[in-house]
C-alpha cells in the first residue's frame, strides 16, 4: 500500500514537472516568434519570413561590415540563429555608400534592387527600409518644452527623415518648443537617432516597418490628389441633348402649369 501511495505521489510531481517546464518552453517559443517579429534586418534584406528562409546563415555580411553593426543570432537570442542583425541602440547602421553588406551576400536575402527606387535610378543606401523611428512623446524631453534636437542632428538625412516643428511653450510663453517629426517617405531605419537619444531609456527607436506603420484600406480614397480622383462616367452629346430636351418637355407640361 505504501509503495502504490508512493507511486502515485512521484507520478504527480513528475506530471507537475512535466507542466511546468512544458509552460516555460511554451513561454520561451512564444517570446522567441515575439523577438523574432521585432528584429532589425541589414539594408536591401527581404522581408522576414523571406530573409529568414532564403539567408545561408553564412556570416559574410557581418564579417563585411566596417563597423560592427550586424550580429549573428545565437540559439539563445530569440531570434532566428545564424541570421544577421542590429541593434541601434548598441550601434546603429552607419549607411556604407557602396553597402558591402549587401555586395558580401552570396544569396538573395540581400539584394541591391531593394535599394533602388526604380530600374532607371542607381540603388542608394538612402532608399533604405530597414526600419522606421517611432517616437514617444510622452518621453521625449523635447515635447516637454526641454530644448533638445540631438536625434534631429544624427539623423544623416536632416531636414528629410527628421524635422523640427516649432511650437510655442506654453508654460513661458516666450521660448519655442522644438519638437522632433518623423517622415516615413525618407527614414531608413538606420537607428542613429535611437543611439543618441539622451534619455535613460531612447524615446525614439526604431521598428521594422510593418509593425510601425498602419493600413488605410483601398476604399479610402484622397480625393484631392490626381490618382484618387475618382473618374466621372463621360456622356455623349446626343445623351446630353435628350437630358436637356426630357428637362424642357417637363417645365412646358401643360398640367404641371395648370396644378
Amino acid at each position: 500500500m505504501k509503495m502504490s501511495r508512493r507511486k502515485t505521489i512521484r507520478s504527480l510531481l513528475e506530471g507537475s514537472l512535466f507542466v511546468g517546464f512544458g509552460g516555460l518552453a511554451w513561454s520561451s517559443a512564444t517570446k522567441a516568434l515575439n523577438k523574432n517579429d521585432l528584429v532589425l534586418r541589414p539594408p536591401g534584406a527581404a522581408s522576414n519570413k523571406q530573409f529568414v528562409q532564403s539567408c545561408l546563415k553564412c556570416g559574410q555580411c557581418v564579417e563585411a561590415c566596417p563597423y560592427d553593426t550586424l550580429k549573428l543570432a545565437a540559439p539563445n537570442d530569440g531570434i532566428s540563429p545564424g541570421t544577421p542583425y542590429f541593434e541601434p541602440r548598441d550601434i546603429p547602421c552607419y549607411m556604407c555608400t557602396d553597402y558591402p553588406c549587401i555586395t558580401a551576400c552570396p544569396s538573395e536575402s540581400l539584394e541591391v534592387s531593394r535599394i533602388q527606387k526604380s530600374t532607371e535610378e542607381e540603388a542608394s543606401i538612402n532608399n533604405a527600409q530597414m526600419g522606421l523611428a517611432v517616437i514617444h512623446k510622452e518621453t521625449c524631453i523635447a515635447y516637454w518644452g526641454i530644448q533638445c534636437d540631438a536625434c534631429y542632428r544624427a539623423c544623416p538625412l536632416i531636414d528629410k527623415a527628421i524635422t523640427l516643428d516649432i511650437d510655442k511653450n506654453q508654460v513661458t510663453k516666450k521660448h519655442a518648443n522644438l519638437k522632433p517629426i518623423v517622415h516615413s517617405d525618407y527614414c531608413t531605419g538606420c537607428g542613429k537617432c535611437e543611439q543618441v537619444c539622451v534619455t535613460e531609456k531612447a524615446a525614439i527607436f526604431i521598428l521594422p516597418r510593418h509593425i510601425a506603420t498602419g493600413k488605410v484600406g483601398d476604399h479610402y480614397l484622397k480625393s484631392w490628389e490626381k490618382q484618387d480622383k475618382i473618374p466621372t462616367p463621360q456622356k455623349d452629346q446626343k445623351q446630353k441633348n435628350d437630358d436637356v430636351q426630357s428637362a424642357m418637355d417637363y417645365l412646358n407640361n401643360d398640367d404641371i402649369l395648370n396644378e
